[in-house]
C-alpha cells in the first residue's frame, strides 16, 4: 500500500508500470536498454478514490487521461530504470495529493465605487480611440 495522505492508501496492484526506450542523450545506453517508465493508473476505476477527488484528479491530469479515464505519466529524465520509476510515482501522489485538496470556496464580493469609476473611464477612453479611427463621413 501506498500511503498517499491520511485517508487515501494506493494499492500497488492499481498502479501498471512498462518500461519503454527512452529518446535523448545517453549514448549506446539509450539504445540498449528501455529506461523509460510509463506509469498507468486506471482513475475512473480505482476502488481507493473518494468520487470527489477522483473528479479533481481527472480535471488536474489534462491530456495525460485516456478517454478510458486511465492516468499515464511519463517519465525518462533519469538513466536507470528504477530512478524513472520513482520519479513517475512520485508525480503521481503529488497529483492526487493536489486532487486530494478541497478547493477553498469562493466568497462572492462586490467592486468598489472607484474600481467601477475606473473601468467605465477606461472604457470611454477605448471607444473615443475607435471613434477616430472611423473613416470621416462623406460630405456630398
Amino acid at each position: 500500500m501506498i500511503q498517499v495522505t491520511p485517508a487515501i492508501a494506493i494499492d500497488e496492484v492499481e498502479i501498471e508500470t512498462r518500461f519503454i526506450q527512452a529518446s535523448g542523450p545517453g549514448g549506446q545506453n539509450v539504445n540498449k536498454v528501455a529506461t523509460a517508465v510509463q506509469l498507468r493508473f486506471d482513475v475512473r476505476g480505482s476502488p481507493s478514490l473518494p468520487e470527489p477527488v477522483r473528479a479533481r484528479l481527472a480535471q488536474l491530469a489534462g491530456q495525460r487521461l485516456t478517454t478510458n479515464g486511465v492516468l499515464v505519466i511519463t517519465a525518462r529524465t533519469h538513466r536507470s530504470q528504477e530512478r524513472n520509476r520513482q520519479e513517475a510515482l512520485e508525480r503521481l501522489i503529488t497529483l492526487i495529493r493536489q486532487a486530494a485538496q478541497p478547493p477553498r470556496p469562493r466568497r462572492a464580493t462586490r467592486p468598489s465605487a472607484a474600481e467601477k469609476r475606473r473601468r467605465l473611464e477606461s472604457k470611454g477612453r477605448r471607444g473615443r480611440l475607435k471613434r477616430l479611427r472611423r473613416q470621416p463621413p462623406d460630405e456630398g
